[in-house]
């Protein structure tokens, strides 16, 4: 066992022509240990009724915001795509893995984990937007024009179509060394952005009572993110590398599922702090930089 197993790792062995209907915990020996997909399925279904309207609302925000919109929601609207296309999925998924296991179904749903693979990019794209907001604030004011983000986001839309293509054609091995470098490599970025942007916010309030509520509210809002970002994407950095240590049992049937899981979450996590937050942060990043050099005013 090495770490080639990824996301659709669930999917892995499933397109035999006369497998037939396959166990709802997946691999036979899982009937020992079935609770992590208890979990799994439960976390389908909690994202489809819950992550796929919240994604659809966030959508909405977006295109009704007239003013004081903020730079980093052109990749909040892509990311809401991506995940309300993955939550989206999950009736298909499982009525084919409970029932169906149709072959051409598993080509689909190859490509639906293919494009969730790829979201952390979306949100690494945001949090290097604040980081240069808030770090870099006069670099910030050169580059504010959409045009660059747009790009960016037209950039990560044609990696992750590559990228889940690859998958559902060719197959899970042909992305895992992929997968595994960009999983890594986000989970770094975003740390880094967010732990700079929290030592700036508290560094700009040394030898003051409290800090600008405007920094205050931007200082809660970075310190959910990180969270967020350490509890969805760190089980599968710190986990996987060790996979050859694990026993078939522990790692098919509770390691990967739960881990997975977890980062499958986040497709109604995201959307729900976008809505309970991020509407009081609008302007964020579009604070003039006089306020982060200044922070008396």
């Amino acid at each position: 066992m090495n770490s080639s197993v990824i996301n659709s790792s669930l999917l892995l062995n499933q397109t035999t022509p006369s497998s037939g209907r396959l166990p709802w915990y997946q691999f036979d020996v899982c009937k020992e240990a079935p609770s992590g997909f208890v979990f799994y399925y439960a976390v389908k279904v909690f994202n489809l009724v819950v992550g796929f309207p919240a994604n659809m609302i966030v959508m909405w925000q977006v295109l009704q915001k007239k003013t004081d919109s903020s730079t980093s929601d052109i990749f909040i609207f892509n990311l809401a795509i991506f995940d309300a296309y993955f939550c989206l999925m999950t009736p298909i998924e499982l009525v084919n893995r409970l029932l169906l296991n149709d072959d051409r179904i598993w080509y689909f749903q190859r490509f639906a984990y293919g494009i969730k693979d790829v979201t952390p990019l979306f949100l690494t794209c945001i949090c290097l937007d604040r980081y240069v907001a808030v770090v870099h604030p006069i670099v910030f004011t050169g580059i504010r024009d959409n045009k660059i983000r747009v790009a960016f986001s037209l950039l990560v839309w044609a990696l992750a179509l590559a990228y889940a293509l690859s998958k559902s054609i060719v197959g899970v091995d042909s992305t895992t060394s992929i997968f595994t470098g960009l999983i890594l490599s986000a989970f770094i970025i975003m740390v880094f952005c967010n732990l700079s942007i929290i030592w700036v916010l508290r560094k700009s309030v040394v030898g003051k009572e409290e800090m600008h509520p405007m920094k205050k509210k931007a200082f809660r809002m970075v310190s959910i993110i990180l969270a967020i970002i350490v509890f969805n994407y760190l089980p599968p950095v710190a986990l996987f590398p060790f996979t050859a240590h694990y026993s078939f049992l522990a790692f098919k049937c509770q390691i990967s599922v739960i881990a997975f899981s977890i980062m499958d979450l986040s497709c109604s996590i995201e959307p729900l702090l976008y809505m309970s937050k991020m509407e009081k942060m609008t302007g964020f990043a579009n604070i003039p930089c006089s306020c982060w050099n200044n922070p008396s005013k």
